[in-house]
């Protein structure tokens, strides 16, 4: 009966859904773009579809992007919001493959990665739907998020680029604490 107990807690303690490794090591979620990562291209074809474009960064092996994988993003509420709104983009921070810049700089995903000051994953990038060509795309993005976050973190922020909570006078944490309070209520 022990080993029954043990077996039914231990299934239930195992994520939900993670996604499929890339031979890169990285998750590769079913809403995840395959692009050729330039991001005015991208940025584009987010807007016709009528979505915001978010670039993530991670790298092989990082905890964080797996507990995001597996404990976060497969969440049928947080995956909806993705589904319905982004556009995603995944950069590995170490990687080789060729990114071209808002500004036509191209280079590869770990030059990028320095270049837009990224040094942890994850780091997600949002981007608004009109941009400055003549700047790079850490310029152009509205909001910056490096780390790994709880459900209620990640839906609040994924709706605050939504609603533009960046465009007003209420900081991110505030609007995080706002939320968090309707939720207890």
């Amino acid at each position: 009966m022990k080993r029954i107990i043990a077996l039914i807690a231990f299934l239930l303690a195992a994520p939900v859904f993670a996604a499929d490794l890339g031979d890169d090591g990285l998750h590769k979620p079913e809403w995840l773009r395959t692009t050729f990562k330039d991001m005015a291209e991208d940025l584009a074809e987010a807007n016709t579809e009528g979505k915001r474009m978010l670039v993530i960064f991670e790298q092989r092996g990082c905890i964080y992007c797996t507990k995001m994988h597996e404990e976060i993003f497969p969440l049928p509420e947080i995956t909806k919001i993705i589904n319905d709104n982004y556009f995603v983009v995944q950069m590995n921070l170490f990687g080789d493959e060729e990114v071209t810049d808002f500004d036509g700089t191209t280079m590869s995903e770990k030059d990028m990665a320095v270049r837009w000051g990224v040094v942890f994953t994850p780091t997600m990038m949002f981007m608004p739907e009109q941009i400055d060509a003549t700047k790079s795309l850490a310029r152009n993005a509205v909001v910056t998020m490096p780390g790994a976050f709880g459900k209620h973190t990640t839906a609040a922020l994924f709706n605050f680029i939504l609603e533009k909570g960046y465009e007003g006078d209420e900081h991110f944490q505030k609007y995080l604490a706002r939320k968090m309070s309707e939720v207890k209520n």
